[in-house]
């Protein structure tokens, strides 16, 4: 997928409203799986985000700063994030619980 054409969301709408489902993109655009929910708004917000499984069964909740990933809006006006993290080094996170 081509990034370069998408718009960065500005701090103002890293929020749970536009955020929650939005899917995580690695390496290679790797589907690393979607957020879950959002702790807090703009750039110190926390993301839950739901990594593996199939359907949302088995999957690991991991959180991490939003300020860590580049949340993007696509020509479709989708939401979705990438990040530099594979996959395992999401999962190999301590597990997310509210």
């Amino acid at each position: 997928m081509d990034h370069s054409n998408h718009v960065r969301l500005s701090e103002a709408e890293l929020n749970p409203a536009n955020l929650e489902g939005a899917t995580i993109y690695g390496p290679d655009d790797e589907n690393l799986g979607s957020v879950s929910h959002v702790h807090g708004a703009g750039g110190t917000a926390q993301v839950v985000i739901d990594v593996g499984g199939f359907l949302g069964i088995g999957a690991k909740p991991v959180a991490v700063p939003a300020s860590e990933l580049d949340f993007m809006r696509d020509e479709d006006g989708d939401i979705h994030a990438v990040t530099s993290w594979t996959k395992d080094q999401l999962k190999d996170m301590p597990e997310h619980r509210d």
